[in-house]
């Protein structure tokens, strides 16, 4: 799959630690990746980097993300037939945290992100503006461009720079890329887990124009089936599973759901 094909390196999306927090370890394992891809026969053209990279990362794709959020989750939320917390929207949501603050927030994570979006007031012109914005930073002048521009098949990059493609609504496939060296100091990252910190996984982004699936697919499966770099670092003993899904999703919802004629 990847044989023949052409892949570009955005740097400027994910080299400059004021825009990322790019780390070094990242940067010496997509070294090696590109070494992979290339000796796989793909080509490299390096760097491919995009007009928007500096507008992009500073967009403000926080309000549509925020929107989105308020109004998608509480859809989903309504459309459950029996929800055992009680929760029908975010504001539900945000209150079962603080109840069960002990248990939702055992290491002192907050709900900023969460009250941020509680506090916006749905669709408005704001946010159909920002879209606007938002996909001219990540088509016309982001991935679309690179990918005509260069003559390329799809771009590859460190998963941390993934803002580009949701600020175009395009398709990114994540492979296993490395781990950070068990040395590594622990670095607090509120209101999200510890990172980077010892152990912790990073990943290699494909990303690509819309309806670009099956072909970044292709190329990821051939990446991660040569590399297989997940195998290289086996999860701690309590953190393998062993229960099937398929054994246990939705037991528990039927026994407890008043409106099941069979529990």
């Amino acid at each position: 799959a990847i044989r023949g094909k052409r892949f570009g390196v955005p740097r400027k999306v994910f080299t400059n630690d004021t825009l990322t927090g790019s780390h070094p370890i990242i940067n010496v394992e997509l070294g090696r990746a590109l070494e992979t891809i290339r000796s796989l026969g793909g080509i490299v053209v390096d760097p491919a980097d995009l007009p928007s990279a500096n507008s992009a990362l500073k967009n403000e794709q926080n309000l549509v993300l925020n929107i989105d959020l308020k109004v998608d989750l509480g859809r989903y939320l309504q459309t459950l037939r029996y929800t055992p917390t009680k929760v029908a929207s975010l504001a539900d949501v945000i209150g079962y945290n603080t109840q069960y603050k002990d248990l939702e927030s055992p290491n002192g994570e907050g709900q900023s992100f969460f009250i941020d979006s509680q506090s916006t007031k749905g669709y408005n012109s704001s946010y159909y503006s920002v879209l606007r914005s938002s996909y001219e930073a990540g088509r016309q002048q982001g991935i679309d461009y690179a990918l005509e521009h260069y003559d390329l098949d799809a771009l590859v990059l460190p998963t941390l720079a993934q803002v580009i493609a949701s600020l175009a609504g395009y398709p990114m496939l994540t492979v296993p890329l490395g781990f950070y060296p068990d040395d590594t100091p622990v670095t607090p990252h509120p209101p999200h887990l510890p990172s980077p910190a010892p152990g912790l996984p990073f990943g290699l982004a494909f990303l690509g124009t819309a309806f670009s699936e099956p072909e970044l697919i292709g190329f990821a499966y051939a990446y991660e089936q040569h590399t297989r770099t997940r195998l290289k670092r086996r999860a701690y003993p309590l953190a393998i599973p062993t229960t099937q899904l398929q054994d246990i999703v939705g037991v528990g919802l039927k026994q407890n759901d008043p409106s099941n004629p069979d529990p």
